[in-house]
């Protein structure tokens, strides 16, 4: 039910402090890229494609000649980087429907970049190198720990991801005492990363999850191997997941494949799907650098800082209070 007019908070959520310490932030982040000679860019917020991706939902303009907001930079970003443009990064607001909760909210900040030439183990550590100097000494001390996502995952639950079964998932999510209704594979391996392994994460420690199931790729290249992974990574800040990177898949045949195939799935579901994005398509068919790229969310690092536990806590006005 939407609020009435004499319902809505008119002042702001965040405290000053609050606001000082974003502002402060965002300028800590242009100097750290700036030194590093990363070129700062800007691309539409408004996109005739909208994400195909089925576990996150674009929002869409009521306009005649439809608009998506975007949810991210990256397939803008993707096209001036086949375009001849090399490490750039971009510090925005993005949109995605339905998250709202105490680390989401439906409009954000992401910093998201790029670094060609370089792997995506490479970036991961370039994150935590950032993290380090916004922190400005408060995470100087905390540690880099790296494990795999099927190390990380077996530590935790016992099982091994890449063999166990749903019906080994929904065993152990009971045993922890979750319940859930009828999942799949993913959604199960997705609920017990959430609930199981992400709280049993050591605290005041920078963690790096790396290499994914194929299946988790996503935008990621994907290594042949016994088995196969998916080249991604996710850097967490204690508890607290703060970025998401890959290995950037260049091959425009295999992009344009996964795109269908999560629009199938969308469909499957009964939910809205929503146009492809044919200029990456188009953009990656011309050449797409050997590059990799990462996306953190600005105002989970900036609770981190202000040892807050809500994000409408660093936000001047969340969904809530527009």
């Amino acid at each position: 039910m939407t609020p009435g007019p004499g319902t809505i908070d008119w002042r702001p959520g965040a405290s000053r402090l609050a606001v000082e310490k974003r502002a402060s932030l965002l300028s800590n982040i242009r100097a750290w890229f700036s030194e590093r000679k990363v070129l700062e860019v800007e691309t539409p917020i408004l996109s005739r494609a909208g994400n195909s991706d089925p576990n996150i939902r674009s929002i869409a303009t009521d306009s005649a000649s439809r608009r998506f907001l975007r949810t991210s930079p990256e397939y803008a970003m993707k096209r001036m980087l086949a375009a001849g443009f090399r490490d750039i990064y971009e510090l925005g607001r993005v949109f995605r429907a339905g998250e709202k909760g105490r680390f989401h909210n439906p409009e954000f900040t992401l910093l998201e970049w790029y670094r060609c030439g370089w792997t995506y183990l490479d970036l991961a550590t370039e994150v935590s190198e950032l993290i380090r100097y916004c922190g400005k000494g408060q995470f100087d001390d905390w540690p880099v720990h790296r494990m795999t996502y099927r190390e990380v995952f077996t530590t935790h639950t016992g099982l091994d991801p890449f063999h166990c079964t749903e019906s080994d998932l929904s065993t152990a999510a009971a045993e922890k005492g979750i319940r859930a209704g009828a999942l799949g594979q993913q959604e199960w391996l997705d609920l017990l990363l959430s609930q199981v392994v992400e709280p049993a994460l050591p605290g005041e420690t920078i963690t790096i999850i790396h290499d994914f199931l194929p299946e988790q790729a996503a935008l990621a290249r994907i290594r042949p191997g016994d088995p196969p992974v998916a080249e991604r990574f996710e850097v967490y800040l204690g508890q607290l997941e703060l970025a998401n990177g890959y290995q950037e898949l260049t091959d425009s045949r295999e992009q344009l494949e996964r795109f269908e195939r999560e629009c199938t799935l969308k469909k499957a579901r009964g939910e809205e799907t929503a146009p492809l994005d044919h200029g990456l398509i188009n953009a990656m068919r011309s050449g797409l650098p050997e590059c990799s790229g990462v996306a953190l969310g600005v105002d989970r690092l900036l609770m981190s800082l202000l040892k807050l536990e809500h994000m409408d806590a660093v936000l001047a006005f969340s969904s809530e209070r527009v």
